[in-house]
């Protein structure tokens, strides 16, 4: 494809999660083709997003307000927090309206690979809010992978030793999966965390 007035959008759109140059540039000329009906609504959504949205200084959720909607309500029970390492995992639990508590988001694991240390996330943070509000339990929402693993046994150590119940989230068959589909690793975690019925 030869040069055009679309090459830097292409390319910017191309930078998103799941979308390589091809899709890109198929939503590029889907934007130029529907200006007033989807481009224009965009650009003034997208600037007001840019404009507005910020971190939580809390929990560090990302929402136009400080605190963000999930700790200003007043609703919720400040004695637990859910810890989870990304805003998506956050948004995840409260589309499910699983969790009636605050949350943690972390902002990342521990990675030995990418140079990810405890440094690295919000793990003071998370400390310093278990004491100061003296919260009676921390759910470990973490990712069930190596890393998140990893993160998840060094949070249980720092927390070890401090009045707080600490949890994780189950693992293994999920609602509606047939064991043929399964991996290896799902099944023995559904095996290990069986309860009696």
């Amino acid at each position: 494809m030869g040069a055009t007035g679309l090459d830097p959008l292409i390319r910017l759109l191309a930078r998103l999660p799941g979308l390589g140059p091809r899709s890109a540039r198929r939503l590029a000329l889907h934007l130029a083709t529907r200006r007033e009906e989807v481009l224009e609504p965009l650009v003034r959504a997208l600037q007001e997003t840019a404009r507005g949205i910020r971190r939580c200084g809390l929990c560090g959720n990302l929402d136009t307000a400080d605190p963000c909607a999930v700790c200003g309500d007043e609703r919720r029970d400040r004695g637990m927090i859910c810890v989870v390492a990304d805003v998506a995992g956050l948004w995840a639990l409260e589309r499910a309206a699983a969790h009636r508590g605050t949350y943690h988001v972390l902002g990342g694991v521990l990675s030995a690979l990418d140079g990810i240390g405890p440094e690295d996330l919000a793990i003071e943070r998370l400390l310093r809010r278990v004491a100061e509000d003296r919260v009676g339990e921390v759910i470990l929402a973490l990712p069930s992978t190596v890393d998140g693993q990893t993160t998840a046994h060094y949070l249980a150590e720092r927390l070890a030793g401090r009045d707080v119940t600490v949890s994780g989230l189950a693992r293994g068959v999920p609602v509606g999966g047939d064991l043929d589909y399964l991996d290896d690793g799902t099944l023995n975690a559904a095996l290990s965390d069986r309860r009696p019925m």
